[in-house]
């Protein structure tokens, strides 16, 4: 259902309704067009693929909530049952056929339910903790990682001046350190790491950030070629389905909303359920290539936060998905069919 042309078309009206109404402005200073223009003087320009994330793959599943969730929020997506799931596995960057690598950022993204006022959706990564806490630090980031055309590498003096000015990020970076990736996506836990509220029946609101822990290792990679991560989930997925807990963290009122800081490991963990993907298909026309993973596009039961990264995000999402829709679109280096089962 979710891949027929009524679903196909309930998902666009939701994207196009928000690039319509989204503002231009990300603070005070800076526009989303700023943002698009930086990835793209990293990464080139790359008609029709997203300008963060694109390179990926298209999957579908399904969310069985066991009905725990339903304690923190009244979100349809909680209660006890089945909803339907689009998602897409991703690597960070704008270029769409940058070869795989161990240390590169992974992403997933999932719409969970109909598209309508009930879906939820949501962008993570397989990060511990989020490298900048405002727009004007992510843009500043990006400047100072742009790679040295004679080196491939980040300018060192550029990037040790950005962490000077830039604490908060000199502190995210050792926690991430700490927590090196796993071989591959199947077993990588996926993480929102901005803070939201859940809202419950009764309109109780609880801080909570969230992550989908994997019940499941990886197959080992390749030793060689470009899509060595892609091809062992491709492969993995066609053996079987893929299964991941999701955990709602339970924050206390004063733990920080900065997406930088992780709370204390002492904080409750509800499992709300399981996460059931089955499918992988390349990106093509129908499917989770053209769905916008804003994480504000929330159903009733959730709100955000005032960490001003979601909003960064959300209009960023929107100006890459206003601007791929509108172009010719070229083959995902990611061709399911090809990958050997």
């Amino acid at each position: 259902m979710l891949l027929g042309i009524g679903a196909v078309g309930a998902f666009l009206a939701v994207d196009l309704g928000a690039v319509a109404y989204a503002n231009d402005w990300i603070g005070t200073r800076l526009t989303r067009q700023a943002f698009i223009d930086r990835f793209q003087s990293i990464s080139g320009v790359h008609p029709g693929f997203r300008r963060n994330h694109a390179k990926g793959v298209a999957v579908t599943g399904h969310f069985d909530s066991n009905g725990d969730g339903a304690e923190l929020s009244g979100a349809a997506v909680f209660a006890e049952g089945t909803s339907p799931v689009v998602g897409r596995f991703s690597l960070s960057g704008g270029n769409p056929v940058v070869a795989d690598t161990s240390a590169a950022t992974r992403g997933l993204g999932l719409a969970i339910g109909f598209p309508g006022l009930h879906q939820w959706r949501t962008a993570m990564v397989n990060l511990p903790v989020f490298p900048v806490n405002s727009p004007e630090g992510f843009l500043a980031q990006l400047l100072a990682s742009k790679p040295d055309p004679s080196t491939g590498k980040p300018d060192p003096v550029a990037m040790a001046n950005f962490l000077a000015a830039h604490p908060e990020t000199a502190a995210a970076t050792k926690v991430i350190k700490q927590h090196p990736p796993t071989p591959g996506f199947a077993d990588s836990t996926f993480s929102s790491l901005n803070t939201f509220y859940f809202v419950s029946g009764s309109g109780v609101r609880t801080p909570v950030r969230w992550s989908f822990v994997p019940r499941q290792t990886a197959l080992p990679t390749a030793k060689q070629g470009d899509d060595i991560l892609f091809d062992a989930l491709v492969e993995q997925l066609k053996a079987g389905p893929l299964r991941w807990d999701l955990h709602l963290v339970v924050g206390n009122p004063d733990d920080p909303v900065d997406p930088t800081l992780p709370w204390p490991a002492d904080r409750r963990v509800i499992n709300a359920g399981e996460l059931v993907l089955d499918t992988v298909q390349t990106e093509a026309p129908g499917n989770a290539r053209d769905v916008n993973f804003d994480p504000l596009v929330l159903p009733e039961g959730i709100e955000p936060s005032d960490d001003p990264i979601l909003s960064a995000r959300s209009a960023v999402y929107a100006a890459s998905y206003r601007a791929r829709t509108g172009e010719p679109k070229s083959p995902s280096a990611i061709q399911v069919d090809e990958v050997a089962p």
